[in-house]
């Protein structure tokens, strides 16, 4: 997916097995970040830097959601550990991160595998792609300051 198309209606279900839908935060902005795995250095960094930004995320009009491959009750537990107050999606079967272009081949020690893309996407009020964080651009530590910094 990439800057000016649709994001998915469907986004899947959340922490608590319910459905979230792109509709859901119509009018609203939304932070869509994807990420590797719960309760990792870098994922931790990356959701606590969502957390501690939340006020002014919420103040320029965002919501955030978070997606990986991660269980319900993986999730459950993450959010817990680190009171994140956002919703984390359970994308087990990858539906939504095959769809947003992010469940890639990766390679660690050259070994190669499936596997999440950590990505930002920032979608507007009717469900548009405005902006992309890329693998390489996300700065885990300081992402929520990264997509603050962004003039819309």
């Amino acid at each position: 997916m990439n800057v000016g198309d649709k994001a998915p209606e469907v986004l899947g279900v959340d922490e608590n097995g319910k459905e979230v839908k792109l509709s859901d935060y119509a009018g609203r902005k939304l932070v869509l970040y994807f990420y590797p795995k719960d309760n990792t250095s870098g994922c931790t960094a990356e959701a606590c830097s969502l957390r501690d930004n939340i006020d002014a995320l919420r103040a320029k009009g965002y919501a955030v959601v978070g997606v990986s491959s991660d269980s319900e009750a993986s999730h459950r537990r993450f959010i817990e550990k680190h009171e994140l107050p956002f919703t984390l999606i359970a994308d087990t079967d990858h539906k939504l991160q095959e769809a947003m272009g992010v469940w890639a081949e990766k390679s660690m020690y050259g070994r190669k595998y499936m596997g999440t893309l950590r990505t930002t996407f920032l979608i507007n009020g009717d469900g548009v792609i405005t902006n992309v964080f890329g693998p390489k651009a996300i700065k885990t530590k300081v992402h929520g300051e990264q997509i603050l910094a962004v003039e819309e």
